[in-house]
């Protein structure tokens, strides 16, 4: 549509901090955009003692792209069956369990944070420097839970290789059709989805905003586009820029309440 190149350029690093602030301090033309996960504005201003940028200053929301729920995975070696058989079992030894992470204050971690909290038992973090880095170590038994991102989840779960216990979404995946959801096993009323949304940096003019978000809901209507995210496990959202700021706000007040209470903290 707008028939020009794209470069999408990587920065990890300090949970998407080093990447946001690349966005933040860049000329508000519309030529720099930050492809976010939630954590970075609903997560990461809680945990980090010091941010670079401003997430409510800094930049403008343009449009939540696309969201998805994660899966409470199990090497198939721990006794329980079910989330609530899980349940029942992490609190028959506290701190004697490990989950993995994508990382410190990654979504993976998130998930697995509030699923914790939700639960009300007590396992240890082992984060890792990506989500993918943590399965083969499910796998292996050294961690006995990750709360991953279906479509990295999906392929262990058919071969056999691990157990999936819950999905977190509100509704069953139509992925892994015969997971149950947390809602429908031990959690009542728990949900946590990822998500991956555009941002521009503030004094972007709205001429613009208005463009980029127009164009991207204009996408994500797309058949070909529909069908890439439902592999990746994902759902086409497309929200306003105005609805997209107050649903992170809402995120984020409830992180913040989860961070208070799990007393986590990034470096």
């Amino acid at each position: 549509m707008w028939g020009q190149s794209v470069v999408v350029e990587n920065r990890g690093g300090a949970g998407g901090n080093i990447g946001a602030d690349v966005v933040a301090k860049s000329a508000p033309d519309g030529y720099t955009l930050l492809m976010t996960s939630g954590s970075i504005f609903t997560v990461n201003p809680h945990m980090y003692p010091k941010m670079p940028f401003d997430a409510k200053k800094d930049f403008i929301a343009v449009t939540n792209v696309a969201s998805g729920p994660q899966v409470v995975t199990v090497n198939p070696s721990i006794p329980a069956k079910t989330l609530k058989e899980f349940i029942a079992y992490a609190k028959s030894q506290p701190g004697k369990l490990n989950f993995g992470s994508a990382g410190i204050g990654s979504q993976v971690h998130m998930a697995g944070e509030s699923f914790i909290d939700a639960a009300g038992i007590d396992l240890v973090h082992v984060p890792y420097k990506g989500e993918a880095a943590s399965y083969p170590d499910l796998v292996t038994g050294a961690l006995q839970l990750v709360v991953g991102n279906i479509a990295a989840v999906a392929p262990y779960v058919a071969n056999g290789r691990l157990r999936a216990l819950a999905v977190t979404s509100k509704t069953r995946s139509p992925l892994l059709p015969n997971v149950p959801t947390a809602a429908e096993n031990g959690l009542p009323g728990f949900e946590n989805t990822g998500w991956f949304g555009f941002m521009v940096p503030a004094g972007t003019p709205q001429a613009i905003v208005d463009k980029i978000h127009r164009d991207t809901v204009k996408a994500l209507q797309n058949t070909e586009m529909k069908a890439r995210l439902f592999v990746a496990g994902m759902n086409p959202v497309g929200n306003s820029p105005a609805e997209f700021a107050a649903a992170i706000d809402k995120e984020s007040a409830h992180w913040a309440k989860v961070v208070e209470r799990r007393k986590l903290k990034a470096n």
